[in-house]
């Protein structure tokens, strides 16, 4: 399989900005919600782009699979597999919150390798490759230079979640440490840390299509994505977004022998 990384960043780009423009068309309308089994929300507008965003991936990448949160998974077994939400941040979007994101990453032999998260309402992009760079709306962008934990500003986006998933001490920890919280983020938070604008972002649960473009977007931010332990993964069932100069602190404030 070809490996034009570049070129998968601009379709991961271009499929997000389309896909995120449809789901405009709903934002602040009044569109209905359902609720899914496991609680989450649902509209006709995360299914309509997550359709598009399968649409744009299989004419480029036929031979690719792909996982989406609304859709389920195709082409199991592929070598590359696009990872696919449709509007994470469902609450905010259906709220009229603009902070809801289209996500678009791909998985390279078990590596997420280039993605893109575009934030509609605000119309900015982020994205990435491995090797390539990260950029925001086209703009080459670094993590802080923030050295010290006690000016950093932490991204959360439910204060409540560490509790209810057993994080609460680590969660305490940090709100001690850091200088300063803001709250309501979703994957908009790991986006300010890959663009400088946040320090730390913290999820005590996500899904694998809630951050598949965010390790290559950290990392070649100079950055860090991944779980709580230090290990870059989608699959950890937790997310920690921060700079190289603060993860080690940041590590030993979540780390297990603390809780």
């Amino acid at each position: 399989m070809e490996r034009d990384l570049r070129g998968y960043m601009e379709l991961a780009a271009e499929a997000a900005w389309e896909a995120g423009r449809l789901t405009l068309g709903y934002f602040r309308r009044g569109v209905g919600v359902e609720t899914k089994a496991d609680g989450t929300e649902v509209t006709r507008a995360d299914r309509e782009a997550e359709a598009l965003l399968r649409r744009r991936i299989q004419e480029r990448c036929p031979g690719h699979g792909i996982l989406g949160e609304e859709g389920g998974e195709s082409g199991e077994g592929a070598r590359a597999r696009w990872i696919l939400d449709p509007i994470d941040g469902t609450r905010a979007f259906v709220r009229g919150v603009p902070l809801y994101a289209v996500l678009v990453g791909l998985e390279v032999e078990g590596r997420c390798e280039a993605g893109a998260a575009y934030f509609p309402a605000l119309d900015e992009m982020v994205c990435a490759a491995s090797g390539e760079g990260c950029f925001l709306n086209g703009r080459r962008v670094r993590v802080s230079a923030t050295e010290d934990l006690g000016r950093a500003l932490c991204a959360f986006t439910d204060a409540a979640s560490f509790e209810r998933h057993g994080r609460g001490p680590q969660w305490g920890r940090v709100l001690r440490s850091v200088g300063s919280c803001r709250g309501w983020s979703d994957a908009y938070g790991h986006a300010l840390v890959a663009t400088g604008r946040a320090d730390l972002m913290l999820d005590p649960v996500v899904n694998p299509w809630d951050c598949a473009p965010f390790p290559p977007i950290l990392r070649e931010a100079g950055g860090y994505f991944g779980d709580w332990s230090g290990e870059e993964t989608i699959y950890g069932g937790e997310a920690l977004s921060t700079t190289r100069r603060l993860l080690p602190e940041v590590l030993r404030l979540l780390g297990p022998q603390n809780g």
